[in-house]
């Protein structure tokens, strides 16, 4: 065997694994498409990611919290959602009171989860890095795992393990070479993201705002390190046709339609950067574990982000599966034996499902512009507002007090590598 875990996808779920395994005392090989420069500074893609508190309680247990700079991390302390124009008091108004804690959230950059996990898996002695690899192909044997793939242009090379994971997106090649079929959710929109300078204080305040045709996403980001002025993220998701004729406007045009749906509300905005694009399709794996292998992150369950919980389920399935091979490896059971991954598929299945479905029902009741819908949206918006139970689980949704990462990580903290 070349290691303990064949890990294919070098994004942050995939090397947020690998370092777990090494803090247990396992060896993985993470495999990777792209090249050392990128997987080291990877550029900005105009994702930011909602974190839940203990998911950043995961990554500080993991040591990349750590390697984030400060400007990097916002807080999200209110959200506002609105049902239609955006006028007034909001639909539904979310703070952390009574949830026990100061914040709803933290925002950080994709960019920077994607580096800070490369650098602490780089400086683990029990993790390879395969840069520049292309999976040719995955199988599995009744004793091992086997993985080929080509690097530089060289000829194929098969690795071998006791397991493989798949972690290379929610669209991933390995899990259909693994012959695992994945329920998928085609929502025929596009999300357009990008970064915008204001004039007013956005109070860290994040607002949704479901119009009849587009839903615009306005997020509280750090003031620019640079200018000190002030920024956000703007989201806005459209369908097909729609996101490709905004995406063709000039920069000052995309970003007066933002600020007429926004009702003006910052002030004057600027965009800062490019915009970035992305087709919104869900995913939901059918297993998420079988004989040697296991599905991870995006692979097992790609989800929508207007409930923000995506990357927060991607680091819950890395909390489970690693707290499961440490179980396996401290009791030296197989780790791609039914026995070790036993536990991991269905606590994440009970995790996720309810997560996924209530995603999906949101989409299709906040996208529905018909006369009934319409309505029910207000109905739930203000009922829920108005209903302190409901409301009180929706934050708990939000603030992730509905998971508890120390517990499901389940590996004792070791001394991290040094910088």
């Amino acid at each position: 065997m070349d290691c303990d875990v064949l890990i294919v996808g070098g994004g942050p779920a995939g090397l947020s694994l690998s370092i777990a395994l090494s803090q247990a005392g396992m060896r993985s090989i993470v495999l990777d498409q792209q090249p050392l420069t990128v997987l080291a500074d990877p550029p900005p893609d105009g994702r930011e990611i909602a974190l839940t508190h203990p998911s950043v309680q995961t990554l500080a247990q993991l040591g990349s919290w750590q390697e984030l700079s400060a400007h990097e991390v916002s807080r999200i302390r209110e959200a506002h959602v609105h049902n239609g124009p955006v006028h007034g008091a909001p639909g539904m108004h979310l703070d952390a009171h009574g949830s026990g804690a100061e914040f709803l959230g933290s925002m950080v950059p994709n960019f920077a989860l994607r580096r800070s996990a490369f650098a602490v898996a780089q400086r683990c002695d029990a993790v390879r890095i395969l840069d520049s690899a292309k999976v040719q192909q995955v199988r599995t044997t009744e004793h091992c795992a086997i993985v080929e793939y080509t690097r530089h242009g060289e000829a194929a090379q098969p690795l071998r393990a006791p397991l493989v994971v798949a972690a290379d997106s929610r669209f991933s090649a390995t899990r259909r070479q693994l012959g695992v079929g994945a329920e998928m959710t085609d929502f025929g929109r596009t999300v357009i993201v990008c970064r915008m300078l204001h004039e007013k204080p956005h109070h860290e305040i994040a607002h949704e705002c479901f119009g009849f045709e587009r839903t615009l996403a306005v997020l509280p980001l750090q003031d620019d390190p640079q200018t000190g002025l002030h920024l956000c993220s703007v989201v806005v998701t459209a369908d097909t046709a729609d996101a490709t004729a905004l995406l063709h406007q000039s920069p000052e045009a995309f970003t007066e339609q933002v600020q007429r749906q926004f009702d003006h509300r910052l002030g004057h905005m600027r965009m800062t950067g490019e915009r970035h694009s992305y087709p919104l399709v869900a995913t939901y794996a059918r297993r998420f574990s079988g004989h040697r292998f296991a599905l991870l992150g995006d692979a097992a369950v790609g989800m929508h982000p207007v409930t923000a919980h995506g990357y927060n389920l991607g680091l819950a399935s890395v909390s489970g599966l690693a707290k499961a091979l440490a179980r396996a490896h401290a009791a030296h059971i197989d780790l791609g034996s039914n026995a070790a991954l036993a536990g991991y598929a269905p606590a994440h299945h009970r995790q996720a499902w309810p997560i996924f479905k209530g995603t999906n029902t949101v989409v299709r009741l906040f996208t529905d512009a018909r006369p009934v819908p319409r309505l029910l949206r207000h109905l739930v918006l203000r009922g829920a507002d108005h209903l302190p139970p409901i409301k009180a689980a929706i934050v708990q949704q939000l603030t992730g007090r509905w998971f508890r990462p120390s517990s499901a990580l389940g590996i004792a903290r070791p001394h991290l590598p040094g910088r």
